[in-house]
């Protein structure tokens, strides 16, 4: 049997709901012939009798009443799907994978977030925490579809790279601690101090920093997560050496000193994606927005 015809049943819904032929017609914007001939393939495809028709009302049958019953249903689900979609299509809904490196601010994340469930809230983003090399790797191999990672990384084939943020690394110093104006790699060098595990970028800026001033200290501890970094600072453990924007919320706190680094150490970083042939209005949505919070914006 060949499937119901949608908007035949729509049309005996409106019969159903205004009650004759003549009212749904006008209703639907359809010539009266039109109306009868949906309900009348209805009942052939049915092989039932559905309205009975009087001369100015019409009544469903028992067959008729269960059709427009299950009917509405199947209607609405229609709306629910044609809906859903046109969000898919516009960008509005769908999941992006965003493979998210250490160094991201876990202060600029959650506003982001926050910003992309207010703008397409049917979109479902799955971070993943994973090193930069790994994102890259793992763009290539279709399972991220961004990922914001280390600057510079060496170009690959479909995947395209965008400068994102370049942000100033500071100290963040137990407020006991005799601070400096500036520190500097020679003061911090014989002081207990806290920095990323080996396998990041940071790592990697901060070790560079000690050692064009002719030092290679050893780091107290190495963390891969910003917040246990200013917990350490907080406790009078050891200094840490975070991006600023990370240690904002702490100006003026009476537990820390905040110290620009001289010579100035600076954190790039960049937007790297899946080139696709027809690219997904989700993952559009997403560059876009990851655009709105890059540098001067």
């Amino acid at each position: 049997m060949r499937n119901l015809n949608l908007d035949q049943l729509q049309t005996l819904v409106a019969i159903a709901d205004l009650g004759s032929f003549a009212a749904a017609a006008q209703a639907l914007h359809l010539a009266p012939p039109t109306v009868s001939l949906h309900v009348k393939e209805l009942e052939s495809r049915l092989a039932a009798d559905l309205v009975v028709r009087g001369r100015r009302q019409a009544e469903l049958t028992p067959a008729g009443q269960l059709l427009v019953q299950e009917g509405r249903l199947l209607l609405l689900g229609c709306d629910d799907l044609l809906e859903r979609v046109r969000r898919r299509a516009s960008g509005r809904e769908g999941v992006v994978r965003v493979g998210v490196s250490a160094g991201v601010s876990t202060r600029l994340l959650p506003r982001m977030l926050e910003a992309l469930a207010e703008r397409s809230p049917g979109v479902e983003i799955r971070l993943e925490a994973v090193g930069s090399a790994e994102s890259m790797r793992r763009l290539q191999a279709g399972t991220l579809d961004v990922a914001i990672v280390a600057s510079p990384q060496p170009p690959m084939a479909e995947i395209g790279q965008m400068p994102w943020r370049n942000d100033s690394m500071v100290a963040l110093l137990p407020a006991e601690w005799q601070a400096p104006e500036r520190v500097t790699p020679g003061w911090l060098a014989h002081r207990r101090w806290a920095s990323f595990a080996p396998a990041t970028q940071m790592h990697g800026l901060v070790a560079q920093w000690f050692g064009q001033a002719g030092h290679y200290p050893r780091p107290f501890l190495a963390l891969s997560y910003p917040g246990a970094l200013k917990s350490l600072a907080g406790a009078s453990q050891c200094a840490a050496l975070l991006p600023l924007e990370e240690v904002e919320d702490l100006q003026g706190s009476a537990d820390v000193h905040i110290r620009p680094l001289e010579p100035p150490l600076m954190r790039p970083m960049a937007v790297a994606y899946r080139r696709q042939p027809t690219p997904s209005p989700a993952v559009e949505g997403v560059l876009q927005l990851l655009a709105e919070f890059a540098d001067g914006r």
